[in-house]
């Protein structure tokens, strides 16, 4: 590497700068004060784990986003985590361990192998809340209003929230018994919306049989009136089908009537993420950004890998992204400019100042720099042999 080279970055990584970063800073204390306002308590998972762990329960898509290193301690194969939720599922189980529910709340930097879209880095900063022990529909609800409330906070305007189901693709596919190699083909070409390829693997099927069911579904989404019509697709197939989709109903009658700026839609195959998810699933779009803004769901199945089966829902969202995409009023902080003088009054008033406001400190190289450059739009001066700030100008 040449030395005029020494300054690149990898792609997909990058510095945040002033002033970018002071407000991803500033959307990263309000998310987080709006969720401990709901009772979540603040975690710092570690950024590096074993891999066993991360990986526990999440499927193979979350360990292809892993950068794995080795433990020079153990030499042990680690992992950089690129999800927070299985590090949350961690500490309920097995760290916390606490009786009844638990609310738990997060925020930093994941590291992915390789950006989700055009639009995104590799190093996004995840922020997220996770409710465990609690299986109930208040519960699912819980956890999808905080998130819209968040993207409030966020700024975020023109919100739409796709609500879906997992068992109802899990109970159809379970229902066809396709062999490992086809479940595999079907799942991603459902994840990806690619009807012609379903129609290729389940045009064999027979009508009314769960293939049959399952390509039929492929083709529905859009508002309430897609309920209807998937009620249409599953009539005589399990109870536990209809139940998802009263739940579905339910779930959009209550979130309009607290977020009626919210439009809502409805997938019945919605399969992206890292395949944990075991129920109710949700995912929040805005105009003119391809990927999901913020997205979770219920995934009842990983506590039981760390020793502690716990229902549990929640939801992550990249901060980085909602500042680009949001409006938040960040206020602009000016500072005060102190004078390069060696005087025992200025030192406490300086001090006194700092207490709730910003002083900068000239430096002897600071000599007829303008304040106003550097962020200011006061300064201290000296008057009737005390120090007094003046706006500048």
């Amino acid at each position: 590497m040449t030395v005029s080279d020494r300054w690149l970055l990898p792609d997909g990584v990058e510095d945040i700068l002033p002033p970018l970063a002071g407000q991803i800073e500033s959307l990263r204390r309000d998310v987080m004060d709006t969720c401990q306002r709901w009772g979540y308590q603040l975690v710092i998972p570690p950024l590096i784990e074993y891999l066993e762990s991360l990986f526990t329960g999440t499927g193979h898509d979350l360990e292809l986003q892993t950068f794995k290193l080795t433990d020079q301690l153990t030499g042990r194969m680690m992992g950089v985590r690129a999800d927070m939720t299985p590090q949350a599922a961690r500490i309920d189980a097995h760290t916390l361990r606490q009786e009844g529910v638990t609310r738990l709340c997060y925020a930093g930097h994941v590291l992915h192998t390789r950006p989700k879209h055009m639009l995104t880095g590799r190093t996004p900063i995840q922020a997220g809340c996770e409710l465990f022990g609690s299986a109930s529909q208040a519960a699912d609800l819980e956890v999808i209003s905080l998130m819209l409330a968040t993207l409030r906070v966020a700024g975020l305007r023109n919100v739409h929230l796709d609500l879906a189901h997992v068992s109802i693709y899990e109970s159809l596919i379970g229902e066809a018994g396709f062999d490992r190699d086809t479940n595999a083909r079907i799942f991603d070409a459902m994840a990806r919306k690619s009807v012609p390829e379903l129609d290729q693997l389940l045009g064999d099927c027979a009508a009314g049989s769960a293939g049959a069911r399952l390509r039929e579904l492929a083709r529905i989404s859009g508002g309430p009136e897609a309920v209807a019509e998937a009620r249409k697709v599953l009539s005589g197939a399990s109870e536990d089908l209809g139940a998802a989709l009263d739940q579905l109903d339910q779930v959009a009658e209550m979130l309009t009537r607290d977020f009626p700026e919210v439009s809502f839609g409805f997938d019945f195959c919605e399969l992206r993420g890292y395949n944990y998810h075991t129920g109710l699933v949700f995912a929040a779009y805005a105009p003119g950004h391809g990927d999901a803004v913020a997205k979770g769901g219920r995934y009842d199945a990983i506590g039981g890998d760390f020793g502690r089966a716990r229902p549990a829902t929640g939801f992550s969202l990249d901060i980085r992204a909602l500042v680009t995409l949001g409006d938040h009023s960040v206020s602009a902080r000016k500072a005060v400019w102190a004078p390069a003088v060696n005087d025992e009054e200025l030192e406490r008033s300086i001090s006194e100042l700092r207490v709730t406001d910003t002083v900068i400190r000239a430096l002897p190289e600071d000599k007829g720099v303008d304040p106003s450059a550097r962020g200011c739009d006061r300064k201290l001066v000296k008057q009737g042999g005390h120090w007094v700030v003046q706006k500048l100008g």
